[in-house]
């Protein structure tokens, strides 16, 4: 068989018949809540360290 052909025989046969007791339950893994996050860094270093990054570009 050359590259490009098409033989149905090579196809496999795929069982799509799922149950429901295989299924992901999506709410199983829902969360609430927060996050926080700090840096240690004010706004003001921040902007600072991205001015550096951006001249460091040029």
């Amino acid at each position: 068989m050359g590259f490009g052909s098409y033989d149905e025989s090579e196809q496999q046969e795929v069982d799509a018949d799922f149950d429901d007791d295989d299924a992901v339950k999506s709410g199983e893994n829902s969360h609430e809540g927060t996050i926080e996050f700090e840096n240690g860094a004010t706004s003001d270093e921040l902007l600072d360290r991205l001015q550096e990054i951006k001249d460091d570009d040029e």
